[in-house]
């Protein structure tokens, strides 16, 4: 009798690893890929034939000359093979440093002025690719001066790059930074 059972317990331990396993993850990578084939590629974005990123896993940028996203803990930053915080609390010494020197940063170009939390603060992920445009707008007048550009010229770069609400109620405006910062080097090399 107990073998019995056991032999039933094997076999449907192998058919729903076969078919939950296997075939069905088989099959939903080939529905992805047909239908929706540029988001089941990471919505790799290129230019010239070349991959210069991912709409969808933020980068870093360094330059004044590009709007910087946030901080990201993820790995060495923006890893995606690392993705996670750097679950430092409150009281790290290293999170309040970290978080010192970047605000210190950030506002060298508006002294007095608060700097947008999350320019400074790391998202759960560290993979954010979007910034609020509240934090794109903050970061305008750096960009027009190492850009030779009027501020009102980067400003009107920006507010096109603004994706609204989802369905106009799901989530907030946002600013892809990746896409933003191609559009500023394609207006201003």
């Amino acid at each position: 009798m107990f073998s019995n059972h056991l032999k039933i317990a094997i076999r449907f331990t192998l058919i729903t690893t076969l078919l939950f396993g296997i075939i069905y993850p088989l099959l939903m990578t080939a529905y992805a890929e047909l239908v929706n084939r540029r988001q089941a590629d990471g919505q790799l974005i290129r230019v010239n034939g070349t991959v210069v990123g991912s709409r969808i896993i933020g980068q870093s940028f360094a330059s004044p000359r590009y709007f910087h996203g946030r901080p990201s803990a993820a790995g060495s930053g923006y890893d995606a093979t690392s993705s996670g915080g750097s679950n430092y609390g409150l009281s790290s010494k290293k999170l309040i440093a970290r978080i010192d020197q970047d605000t210190k940063a950030a506002s060298a170009d508006h002294p007095g002025e608060p700097v947008p939390a999350e320019l400074v603060e790391a998202s759960g992920s560290g993979l954010d690719p979007e910034i609020s445009p509240a934090a794109a707008l903050y970061q305008v007048d750096r960009i027009a001066k190492a850009r030779g550009m009027t501020p009102e010229a980067v400003r009107q770069l920006l507010m096109s790059h603004i994706d609204q609400r989802q369905l106009g109620f799901l989530g907030e405006p946002r600013v892809n930074v990746l896409t933003l910062n191609l559009a500023l080097d394609q207006q201003a090399p």
